[in-house]
């Protein structure tokens, strides 16, 4: 447990049964008023960011998660099957927990996951990866000429904007923060 005044950026705070991190959080102090902390909290379920303050001498339940290496399998049912590197223990994540991050699962791709207890919060995906292009859309010539993009279907199921020029079989390092394309490998 923690105070108001003790809360810093990257807490994990336990509120009404969820769990929520820090994004920001900034000391507000308004003439004639009791000061308070102005936070901004991202949900580790739903990633949905909210705006709550907090009197600085009020108690909050603080979380001690733990940070664990996982390599996905394959998707099981409705859940997602995971390799847990570290005891190589099968850990199911629920599909909502994935969310659109499911774009760019493969085999074999390693990520970290946020735990508490023996739930998984939430996943956080390499930033770049390298993907196989299966297909992409048809160009005519005059278009090809122009700095232009066209959409690409990876062999995760995403689609994404690339250069022209790329092709079907190529393989292409993407950021998965952004969903764009870096370069040609």
């Amino acid at each position: 447990m923690i105070t108001g005044n003790q809360i810093s950026p990257g807490m994990i705070l336990f509120i009404d049964g969820k769990m929520y991190k820090v994004e920001s959080c900034v000391k507000v102090t308004v003439a004639k008023d009791n000061p308070f902390m102005k936070t901004i909290l991202k949900d580790l379920l739903t990633e949905e960011m909210s705006e709550k303050n907090f009197k600085l001498n009020q108690v909050v339940a603080d979380a001690a998660p733990l940070e664990r290496s996982l390599e996905y399998l394959y998707l099981e049912k409705e859940n997602y099957l995971f390799l847990d590197i570290g005891n190589l223990e099968q850990v199911l994540v629920p599909s909502q927990i994935i969310g659109d991050k499911v774009n760019y699962l493969k085999e074999s791709t390693s990520l970290k996951a946020v735990f508490y207890g023996d739930t998984a919060f939430s996943i956080e995906l390499p930033q770049f990866l390298e993907l196989v292009v299966l297909k992409t859309e048809e160009m005519e010539s005059a278009l090809k000429m122009t700095n232009s993009t066209k959409i690409a279907l990876l062999e995760t199921g995403a689609k994404i904007e690339v250069p022209v020029f790329i092709e079907s079989g190529d393989i292409i390092k993407i950021d998965t923060q952004t969903n764009e394309y870096i370069q040609r490998v």
